[in-house]
């Protein structure tokens, strides 16, 4: 599992740099104002060898050391381009990218600290925390992010009005079920959708009667909707990348947690109601 995320790195940091090299376009949205290309590109071998080359490793090889040094070299990048972004005003994915990884990593490091059940089982309290939960995760992933992709390749929102109709709609369904799923978890669950909150109880009420992940679903959606709204190639990619990663990378290590937590009884909840589409009733029986 975790050998499969390292893999994922490095291949992703690999094709990362292929694109610098190849389109123009994909290095300006990257670059920093003022900081001459040279200056960019001495980041290569270090990325080459304490990232790339020791994620392929790690790949392949179990070792705790290997996963800090790569942290590491994440930490002090993440830093490097902060502080670059703040003296020049600019390079904001770069940073964000470089940031996102450093969330990567430390979840890679400290994933068994990460799954903790909630300790209040007050609905109200619950919903509340959700609340400001989906308030801090939207603004972040459906905001902020695609913006910075936005200004990074100078995109405009599109002019068709069928395309607005459709991402409208498209953002708003998805939405909706977002919601609702985060809900039936304080409702049914005693507790909330984060991690380091989760709940008491097995949900299998609302809409997780037909699929196992519908906040994923939402999150697929409302990301689309928005590529969909600024005929963003990018940020369709962002969005399946998003989805790739969960599904790669989080999702094991969650329903494992989940297995561990609720035994038998989500162990045949799998077998009966699908990941990401529903099952016919037939089919389940």
């Amino acid at each position: 599992m975790k050998s499969t995320s390292y893999l994922i790195q490095a291949a992703l940091v690999s094709l990362w740099w292929v694109g610098l090299y190849t389109s123009q376009d994909f290095f300006m949205a990257f670059q920093f104002p003022n900081i001459p290309k040279v200056a960019f590109n001495s980041f290569f071998i270090p990325d080459l060898v304490l990232i790339m080359g020791l994620s392929l490793f790690r790949a392949y090889k179990k070792s705790k050391t290997l996963e800090w040094i790569i942290l590491g070299a994440f930490a002090y990048g993440s830093l490097y381009c902060l502080n670059a972004s703040i003296l020049t005003g600019g390079g904001f994915l770069s940073t964000t990218i470089m940031m996102l990884g450093l969330g990567y990593n430390l979840f890679l490091v400290n994933q068994s600290q990460l799954f903790r059940q909630s300790r209040s089982q007050n609905q109200l309290i619950n919903g509340l925390k959700t609340v400001f939960q989906i308030i801090c995760f939207w603004s972040i992933s459906l905001v902020l992010f695609p913006w910075i992709i936005i200004d990074g390749f100078d995109l405009l929102p599109t002019n068709k009005i069928s395309f607005e109709i459709s991402s409208y709609v498209l953002f708003v369904v998805s939405s909706v079920l977002g919601l609702s799923s985060a809900f039936a978890m304080v409702k049914y669950g005693d507790g909330t959708p984060l991690p380091t909150d989760q709940t008491n109880q097995l949900v299998t009420n609302g809409i997780y009667k037909y699929v196992r992940n519908p906040m994923a679903i939402a999150g697929m959606g409302q990301g689309i909707a928005i590529s969909i709204y600024f005929e963003s190639f990018h940020i369709l990619i962002y969005t399946i990348l998003g989805g790739l990663l969960w599904h790669v990378v989080v999702r094991p290590i969650e329903e494992k947690n989940m297995l561990k937590r609720f035994g038998k009884a989500y162990k045949d909840y799998t077998k009966t109601v699908g990941l990401w589409f529903p099952r016919s009733i037939l089919r389940r029986k």
